[in-house]
Order: structure tokens, then sequence, then C-alpha cells
């Protein structure tokens, strides 16, 4: 469901994220999760990880950290790069655990 409002995504006082096209999606009893696009997230604050994880209704899942964020922000940034069709809409974007980074402010 695409998601009205600003969405800003902050790390050890940079703003990693800053969109008005996220899509939330909600799942079971899980707390909803802001998607954002690609094009509106610094890439140049990401790295790449090994990590990867396999979700039976999304598919093959890859990991990004924020090395500005240190050790809280490993593996802090995850995105679905072919999900499956039902969620196909979720390609192209990224989603942060609020865990691991300063803010998601919606």
């Amino acid at each position: 469901m695409a998601n009205p409002n600003r969405v800003v995504v902050t790390v050890a006082g940079r703003v990693v994220a800053d969109t008005r096209r996220a899509l939330t999606l909600r799942e079971a009893s899980l707390p909803p999760v802001q998607y954002i696009p690609r094009e509106d997230v610094d890439l140049t604050l990401l790295v790449r990880s090994d990590h990867a994880t396999y979700c039976q209704y999304k598919g093959d899942c890859a990991y990004f950290s924020i090395p500005i964020g240190g050790e809280r922000s490993v593996n802090a940034v995850w995105t679905y790069e072919a999900p499956y069709p039902d969620v196909g809409a979720i390609k192209g974007y990224l989603a942060f655990y609020p865990h691991r980074v300063d803010a998601i402010d919606t």
C-alpha cells in the first residue's frame, strides 16, 4: 500500500533515506514495514553484506550494513531483488530495521 507521508531514515545524524514514495507492508502480527525506493536512499552510505535469508512469501533476501552506524547498523537494511509475483511491487525497494537505525520518521 502506498504511504502518502514522507518517510525519513537517519543514522548517526545523517539522512540515509528520504521519500514520499514508500510502500507500507503489513504482515500478520508484525509492525508495518516501510519499503523505500532505491532512488530515494543514499546508497553511498550502504555496504552490501554477505548475509542472506529466505522468506517463503517474498523469496530470497539480501542485506546491507550502514557503516556510519557502527556495530548496531550491521545488516540494517534488507531487500528482495527478485521478489515473488504476489509482492512484486517491492522490487527495487529497501527496508530498514527500526532498532538498527536512529529513526524512521513517518
